[in-house]
């Protein structure tokens, strides 16, 4: 999940208890667990925050807020590069919320990520990549703000990156199993979804798959975008630039580029964005 999207999601997440709107608004059940679920919100960093939510689901385990706070701790961990945990709490939460489209996608980005061409178990880490990125995209046609004071501009952004990193798992499932055309189009796909706000990192895994797939013009096009971006890291700028030398080796009749099928893990990640 991409800075802007996690930054969207805790910032709806960190709100307060109310935020956590469901056809029936969940409740406290005492004044100890009200208190503790205000504490989530008055935490002054990260683990601070990850240890009330740990508060709350040890002392208060019938708690009707179970699923946001296994949800919320999944994107903190996360958000501290945390994996194992990540995968933990995110699983949890798809447990008591089957239809928990953010657990989805994490979950997806992380067999992706992780899954390398000759791994043993590549293709059935694929494969539920693949589910989940699907189930998430169905989830969200139908999915209702998670807070009714939230505008629709706002949720709209949130909606259109979750889709977008939907999108992302698809192609990077794609790059690995070498079917480059698919991969394009899921790229495009994440882009349009993103659109005007399209991280560069993922025009950057775009371009990779155009020049996988022989279309070295196209990925010129796509890199020509990602020059443009206003303070680019330079992480990024220089898998543009590699990437802008292939397709020029392309064009100039060399071979394509012998790079790992699995360019998108190889783009840099975002960083762990600080609490909003």
């Amino acid at each position: 999940m991409n800075r802007k999207t996690i930054k969207a999601l805790l910032a709806i997440a960190c709100a307060g208890a109310a935020v956590f709107a469901q056809a029936k608004p969940p409740q406290p059940k005492s004044k100890k667990e009200a208190e503790a679920l205000m504490a989530i919100q008055n935490a002054a960093d990260v683990d601070s925050r990850i240890a009330a939510i740990e508060n709350v689901l040890t002392k208060f385990a019938d708690t009707e807020y179970k699923p946001a706070l296994l949800n919320m701790a999944a994107m903190l961990y996360q958000q501290k590069g945390d994996q194992e945990k990540m995968v933990i709490y995110a699983e949890r939460a798809l447990q008591a919320d089957p239809n928990d489209y953010q657990a989805m996608i994490m979950l997806g980005q992380n067999l992706a990520a992780h899954t390398r061409e000759f791994d043993l178990d590549k293709e059935d880490k694929l494969a539920r990549a693949d589910k989940y990125a699907n189930d998430a995209l169905k989830a969200l046609q139908t999915a209702e703000k998670p807070n009714p004071s939230l505008t629709d501009e706002q949720w709209n952004e949130a909606k259109k990156g979750l889709v977008g990193q939907a999108h992302e798992i698809l192609g990077t499932a794609a790059m690995l199993r070498k079917k480059y055309d698919v991969a394009v189009n899921e790229y495009k796909a994440a882009a349009d979804a993103e659109a005007p706000n399209v991280e560069p990192a993922t025009l950057v895994r775009l371009a990779a798959a155009q020049n996988q797939a022989g279309k070295p013009d196209e990925a010129l096009a796509t890199i020509d975008k990602v020059m443009a971006t206003p303070n680019l890291d330079a992480r990024i700028r220089s898998v543009a630039q590699a990437e802008k030398a292939r397709a020029a080796q392309i064009k100039s009749g060399g071979s394509k580029p012998a790079s790992s099928p699995g360019a998108a893990p190889a783009t840099p990640q975002p960083e762990p964005v600080n609490k909003p």
